[in-house]
């Protein structure tokens, strides 16, 4: 359920390729029965072949992956967090689209390092 550049995170590998990322972070919590979670896989997908080479973007699947969903006290879904240097900077919650997350991951990247 995801596209070629979109990236699965999981409990196993989530502190190695999101906390201690290089590059923003964009992550979208999910579950298999959501239906807006759902409408928002296009959206993810399309975002992940933008930002290829620029922003890690991916997804977790909160039903498989429940001590991450936990960690970050997700309570709905879709929720849908960017981290940047290990840190959440913005959450969403519920459906958004694609112009919230671009305009968010945009200030990210035209930060000085």
């Amino acid at each position: 359920m995801a596209g070629e550049h979109t990236l699965q995170f999981t409990d196993a590998n989530f502190d190695e390729t999101v906390l201690k990322s290089d590059q923003p972070v964009l992550v979208d919590f999910w579950a298999e029965w959501c239906g807006p979670c759902k409408a928002l896989t296009p959206v993810i997908d399309e975002l992940a072949r933008d930002y290829a080479g620029k922003a890690r973007i991916g997804k977790v699947n909160t039903d498989e992956n429940r001590q991450i969903s936990v960690r970050f006290s997700v309570s709905a879904i879709p929720t849908v967090m960017l981290f940047h240097n290990g840190e959440v900077v913005e959450k969403f919650v519920g459906l958004r689209g694609k112009k919230d997350f671009q305009a968010s991951i945009d200030r990210l990247i035209a930060k000085p390092k």
